[in-house]
């Protein structure tokens, strides 16, 4: 609708609404006298109203939302009694959207809005307008301030803040329980018209449920729905404005609704009779079977509970429940015995936990089923009379005494033979043994209870006819004492008496110990085995003797040492005893009988020698003899024998097989003078510088000629050591050195020196020049030293 005179539509409305009160729609006065009214009205007491003219003609514009015009939407006119018409006032406006929004035309005063306006965005703009004069800019109205505001359409549907939601209701709720509320909103003015207020209807979800149309609560519609047959529904709810009317606008959304379990179901079992089958031989505890009862229901609805309530096996069989897979597991209560019974008959009840009295009308919350339990027989084993035996014997027994017999049976109908054997895990060292046919049990050793008091057997009593079918059994053999063992010492005793003891002093306390367990408990008596002249011993009657001096005065020069046999006996039956001895120690000893030395030959020692001293006296004599021997070495080292002993002693070392060999002053190796002269050989000449593991006598080989070059002779020396089996290392090969042909100053080697007869004279080194001057003293000298000798 476009409205071309809102403020005719404004100043309508207004008396429609307000008709006493049409003067009061402009606000604004001025200073000057009223000229003309712009309204009359009368009053409640039917007098004649007079208001005076005011300056300006606004207080409020009203404007619709969402225009739809090309042109600019006129909001109103503002117009002053100052103007005249001849275009000499200027009207100026300003605040929110002013210029932009909002324009006025500064000649006639009109307001357009230049675009759409959307009231959800903006409800309402104030704005101030003035009137100055156009050639002196001067105000000729104070400043007023008018509002525009603006008028709601209808043009937003409602709108829920979920699109699903999801909800649950017990089932068999009835009619009218309360499931979800939905509640939509609607951005348009809920003060103006209808277009906010918002009715709800049901879409789709009928005839299960309804929806109340003003407040959107969901409720049940139908009675007793029941979960177990349907238990999703999906429910579509409608919000329309203008109150519902035709023309409104409207939203819609999905409701979930799930029905939640309630235990209106009781347990059922699917069969009247459930039959079981155990072999005897299950063990306690063995689970035989299952029984299992349907509920229609869930979680905690469903949750059951078994027990036997009648049956001539209740106290063979238990049943337990599964809380995990709501089943009742049949149980081994008492061992079973096929040739005692063989078949058992049960009552088993399962029942709900937890019943909701609401629903007692369709109970009971329970049910029953018969469980028939069928015993098979199975080849069992051999069966003991007692759990464990316990057979007690004395120590003294004989070898091949029977100390017992146990005894099983063949439970089996047929009974089979059993034989019986032992566990010689138990019994390692084989002192026991059993017949195979009674179970009598004997010992094939002597015993002894101080080695062992106890023996724990293990015995096998197995059919002959299935030897797999064995059962064990404990045997427990207590050894009884027995007294064969006699007293002793009850440890070492070092005894001494002191020089200085008078008659009657206490000089031990010996105490004995025996391996015998009496059962009235330990009893020695102490006594010496003859008449000694100096100790006595004195009986406590407490398993404990003193050893008394009895004389004054011993000494260590005479006798250092005294044996004293002592006589230990109990009063067991029979009675043993036995003599131990007691080495007793004469002593010096200082005035209060702490002992000071016990060695005889600390007599001949000085007075006032201190142990210390001695140890001092020795220790200086031991390094005397150290520094003797040292120098002994070195002395022995300075006069060994030179390297080179005479001329005809001459000797290098040729090193090989391996190893390093002893140098230069290793003189044990080979004689090289006779590489010079092979004649030279003596006969029969083993080799000096090993040890061989057999005498071998060496091939005598001929002698090669004087004029035989060296190296035929190496060749020929080469195979003889090949062919030698006791020259070291094996695989070596001996290597000579070639000299070649005499130089002009003759041969400076000392190879043939040993084999020459006569003196060399080596006067003529010195001729030589100083490099030979070391070599002319050595040979020189040598010349002389054996002329003075």
């Amino acid at each position: 609708m476009i409205i071309q005179q809102g403020l005719l539509v404004v100043l309508l409305w207004v008396c429609l609404l307000h008709p006493c009160l049409t003067a009061m729609v402009f606000s604004r006065t001025t200073d000057q006298q009223p000229k003309s009214f712009a309204a009359r009205g009368i009053g409640n007491e039917g007098k004649a109203l007079h208001r005076q003219k005011r300056g300006w003609m606004w207080n409020q514009f009203f404007l619709l939302e969402e225009y739809t015009g090309s042109d600019n939407q006129y909001v109103g006119k503002l117009h002053s009694d100052q103007d005249k018409g001849d275009g000499s006032l200027k009207y100026i406006l300003s605040g929110d959207g002013a210029g932009t929004l909002f324009v006025i035309d500064e000649k006639t005063g009109d307001i357009h809005a230049t675009r759409r306006i959307d009231r959800e965005e903006k409800a309402y703009y104030t704005l101030r307008a003035q009137a100055i004069n156009r050639r002196t800019l001067r105000p000729v109205e104070p400043e007023s301030e008018f509002v525009i505001k603006i008028h709601d359409i209808n043009d937003n549907e409602p709108t829920f803040p979920e699109e699903v939601y999801t909800a649950s209701v017990p089932e068999m709720s009835v009619v009218g329980t309360s499931v979800v509320q939905v509640t939509a909103t609607d951005a348009d003015d809920p003060s103006y018209g209808n277009s906010a207020r918002i009715i709800y209807s049901i879409l789709q979800g009928q005839p299960y449920f309804s929806v109340e149309p003003e407040t959107g609560i969901i409720r049940t519609a139908l009675p007793n729905m029941n979960r177990e047959n349907r238990e999703q529904y999906q429910v579509v709810i409608q919000a329309k404005d203008m109150g519902g009317q035709m023309g409104g606008l409207s939203g819609t959304t999905t409701v979930n609704i799930t029905l939640t379990d309630v235990n209106d179901n009781p347990p059922r079992f699917p069969q009247s009779s459930v039959h079981l089958r155990i072999p005897e031989s299950s063990p306690v505890g063995t689970a035989i079977g299952t029984i299992k009862a349907s509920d229609a229901d869930i979680g905690r609805n469903a949750e059951l509970e078994y027990r036997i309530v009648d049956g001539d096996g209740r106290d063979m069989f238990d049943v337990v429940t599964q809380k995990d897979t709501q089943e009742g597991v049949i149980t081994v209560r008492k061992p079973l015995d096929y040739e005692n019974r063989r078949l058992y008959t049960l009552k088993v009840e399962a029942e709900n936990l937890y019943v909701d009295p609401r629903f007692y009308y369709l109970g009971p919350f329970k049910d029953s089923t018969t469980v028939k339990i069928s015993v098979e027989d199975v080849d069992e084993p051999p069966i003991f009379s007692r759990s464990s035996y316990l057979f007690e014997i004395h120590e003294d027994i004989e070898v091949g005494t029977i100390i017992g017999t146990v005894m099983a049976r063949d439970p089996d109908s047929a009974a089979g033979p059993i034989r019986f054997s032992l566990d010689r895990h138990t019994d390692l060292d084989r002192i026991f043994n059993i017949h195979s046919g009674n179970g009598s049990i004997y010992t094939s050793k002597m015993l002894d209870r101080e080695t062992s008091q106890w023996h724990n057997l293990s015995v096998i009593a197995a059919e002959i006819n299935n030897p797999k079918e064995m059962t064990r059994v404990s045997v427990y053999v207590r050894i009884l004492d027995v007294n064969d063992n006699a007293p002793q010492f009850a440890v070492f005793y070092d005894t001494f008496v002191c020089e200085n003891a008078r008659a009657g002093q206490l000089i031990q306390t010996i105490s004995a110990v025996d391996k015998d367990d009496p059962l009235g408990g330990q009893k020695f008596f102490f006594s010496l085995a003859a008449v000694n002249p100096n100790f006595t011993v004195q009986d406590n009657e407490d398993n404990t003797a003193r050893i008394l001096t009895r004389r004054n005065g011993f000494s260590r020069h005479e006798i250092s040492t005294y044996l004293l046999p002592v006589v230990i006996s109990d009063n067991d039956y029979p009675i043993q005893s036995s003599t131990g001895t007691l080495t007793i120690r004469v002593c010096a000893c200082d005035s209060r009988g702490n002992m000071q030395s016990c060695n005889a030959e600390a007599l001949l020692l000085p007075a006032g020698l201190s142990t210390g001293a001695l140890i001092a006296i020795l220790l200086c004599i031991i390094i005397l003899l150290v520094i003797v021997v040292l120098f002994a070495a070195l002395k022995r080292q300075r006069k060994k024998e030179p390297l080179i002993l005479s001329k005809e002693d001459i000797r290098d070392n040729i090193v090989s097989y391996n190893d390093e060999g002893g140098g230069e002053e290793d003189t044990q190796a080979f004689d090289i003078g006779t590489l010079r002269n092979p004649a030279a050989i003596e006969d029969k000449k083993l080799r000096r510088d090993i040890i061989p593991e057999t005498l071998f006598i060496p091939r005598r080989t001929p002698s090669a000629p004087d004029n035989t070059d060296v190296r035929d002779f190496i060749n020929q020396r080469l195979k003889e050591h090949d062919n030698d089996p006791s020259a070291p290392p094996y695989d070596s090969l001996a290597t000579y050195a070639y000299e070649g042909n005499d130089s002009i100053a003759e041969s400076l080697s000392s190879l043939e020196s040993g084999t020459t007869e006569g003196d060399q004279n080596y006067d003529y080194l010195k001729e030589w020049g100083p490099r030979f001057n070391k070599l002319a003293e050595m040979y020189g000298g040598g010349e002389s030293d054996k002329d003075t000798s």
